[in-house]
């Protein structure tokens, strides 16, 4: 009797161990689930880098605007500087002296006075 109740523990035992519970992972996430996330991650990556890319041109065009503006200022300044000059090289006693340096001179009865308007 020994044998069969060794033999019987024996084939429990072994029947024990050979039973091995397969489980099934499954995600937390489904396909579809996964895919509008993925679909969506690109979206915000799309999205920023159109955001960057506007305000990067943003960027360069104010620094053209500020350089222009600055161009603008320089030239007002140089053509407030010319027409001081012109209105000093224009004066009457300048005229004079410098048709003098040529060699001419004032004759009263060929001199025509124009009205400016």
């Amino acid at each position: 009797m020994m044998n069969s109740a060794r033999n019987l523990e024996h084939k429990q035992s072994v029947q024990v161990t050979k039973k091995k519970v397969v489980k099934k992972r499954t995600s937390a996430f489904t396909l579809g689930e996964k895919m509008i996330a993925a679909i969506f991650a690109a979206f915000v990556c799309i999205a920023s880098l159109q955001i960057i890319t506007a305000q990067a041109e943003i960027y360069n065009t104010n620094k053209e605007i500020q350089q222009l503006e600055s161009n603008i200022v320089t030239q007002e300044n140089v053509n407030n500087d010319l027409t001081i000059q012109v209105s000093q090289m224009s004066t009457y006693e300048r005229v004079w002296e410098k048709a003098k340096e040529l060699g001419l001179t004032l004759n009263d009865s060929n001199v025509k006075v124009v009205q400016q308007p």
